[in-house]
């Protein structure tokens, strides 16, 4: 079923031959099912023989994946299938993405339901669409033909490791606005470079410093030192889940300032190599003169660099059910001035709906104070870790006895689907799990061959013990 799937280009916003590939399966078996706009698919089977009362259960992965490939690859991933390979070992796509993320979870629910001598309760079979892009398929889902209220969610990559809480998430656009003037003085680009950046979801409590907030505080200490500085732009990130890792600024300052400017400059580098010794040994601190026509006024230049020291960046909770994990977070990734002023992008996290609502007000309440504005795009819900759950007490005995292991409870600070069906199914008890895999998301993607077959044989036991 898998080398199906990967010979249908099927990645995040091309999803209808996936989908309808998947639709002609549910009518060859005879099942029922129902395909959405999103292209969405729920297929549903009966109960074997025994268990056809028993409670129904939903399984779920998500059909897109994300197209990535060597730059040597000529590939049209677009309109093209999958080049498998193995080892016996690992299986892999020769020079691009294998989608095994999440295409090994619908080829494992697809088994299940062409396989009739499985036992089994009712099942839910819900395939869902441009997860990797927003999650969009999930968020259009109507859940109201649902009857199941326990959840296999079959979208993790590590075997044994059942996540059972995640993260929601919004992202805030923020605009200062400003107008640049004509400026005469020494133009200087300052570079903040070095820095190892990160998955603002798995890499924030890492320590590692983003150049977005730390651009600002470094113009924020020279403008302290240097009277008359001037902001013309300051630039840096290109993805809102990523820690920026590179910034670069543009000010001005008075001809009788410019060697104070550079002195101020080496000094503080010090200090940032300092501090970040252990996390960003490579951060770098440099500029060079240039030409700069228009910048900010004093006072505009002031007033955002006030707001970018104040506003909060990284960790601010961690969670109590689970040590070393972050519960809530913000990240700056993305910030660059335009003909209106300074926009930059907050990413916030948290798996707590009031403390995520929590920091899009401290941030609301700094950037609108400063007479700027913030809008919220693609909310997510989190998913609150559920202290007593009849279904992770099931897979973890389950797995005991197919793997011979103890397995783990975590949680994680990214996002996962698993939020929005709580959100839509009131009580709906849910589990993540899946196999090994590694490199996910690049061409170094690579899956389990003997981590898959055990997973597979732990769903269907979790499905024996249903009823």
């Amino acid at each position: 079923y898998f080398e199906k799937l990967c010979a249908v280009p099927h990645g995040s916003g091309n999803t209808k031959r996936i989908s309808d590939l998947c639709a002609d399966f549910a009518k060859e078996l005879g099942l029922r099912y129902r395909q959405d706009g999103a292209n969405n698919l729920v297929i549903w089977k009966e109960g074997s023989p025994g268990y056809e009362s028993a409670p129904a259960m939903i399984l779920q992965g998500h059909l897109d994946m994300v197209c990535a490939k060597t730059e040597d690859c000529t590939k049209d991933m677009t309109a093209e299938g999958l080049d498998l390979a193995t080892d016996g070992e690992w299986v892999w796509a020769e020079k691009t993405t294998l989608g095994g993320d999440n295409g090994i979870a619908v080829a494992m629910i697809l088994a299940i339901l062409a396989d009739d001598s499985l036992p089994h309760p009712p099942l839910e079979a819900v395939f869902t669409t441009d997860e990797e892009t927003g999650m969009d398929g999930a968020k259009a889902l109507d859940c109201s033909d649902l009857k199941g209220r326990q959840m296999l969610n079959l979208d993790s990559e590590r075997e044994g490791i059942f996540t059972v809480s995640c993260a929601g998430g919004v992202r805030l656009e923020c605009l200062l606005p400003g107008e640049a003037e004509p400026a005469k003085d020494r133009g200087f680009r300052v570079i903040l470079s070095g820095l190892r950046g990160g998955h603002s979801g798995g890499e924030i409590d890492k320590g590692r410093g983003s150049a977005n907030q730390l651009m600002g505080r470094v113009l924020y200490s020279a403008m302290e030192q240097v009277p008359g500085l001037r902001l013309a732009d300051i630039r840096g990130g290109r993805f809102d889940n990523v820690i920026c890792p590179r910034n670069e600024a543009l000010v001005t300052v008075p001809g009788e300032q410019a060697a104070a400017f550079e002195d101020f400059l080496r000094e503080f580098g010090g200090v940032l190599k300092n501090e970040y010794a252990a996390s960003d040994a490579g951060i770098t601190l440099s500029w060079e003169a240039a030409e700069v026509s228009a910048a900010f006024s004093i006072e505009t230049t002031a007033h955002i660099l006030h707001v970018l020291l104040a506003l909060p960046h990284g960790v601010e909770a961690m969670s109590m059910d689970f040590p070393g994990l972050v519960q809530t977070s913000l990240n700056l990734g993305v910030m660059g001035v335009e003909a209106d002023g300074l926009h930059f992008t907050f990413l916030v996290r948290s798996s707590f709906a009031s403390q995520k609502e929590m920091l899009v007000q401290r941030v609301r309440s700094i950037v609108e104070y400063a007479g700027g504005t913030v809008t919220e795009r693609s909310p997510y819900p989190g998913w609150q870790y559920v202290r007593d759950s009849a279904l992770r007490e099931r897979v973890l005995a389950a797995y005991r006895d197919v793997s011979g292991r103890e397995g783990v409870i975590e949680g994680t600070h990214g996002g996962l689907e698993c939020g929005l069906f709580v959100e839509k199914i009131p009580g709906l008890d849910v589990v993540s799990l899946g196999p090994d895999m590694r490199g996910v998301h690049s061409p170094r993607e690579q899956l389990s061959v003997a981590s898959t077959d055990l997973n597979y044989r732990l769903v269907c036991e979790i499905l024996k013990r249903s009823r």
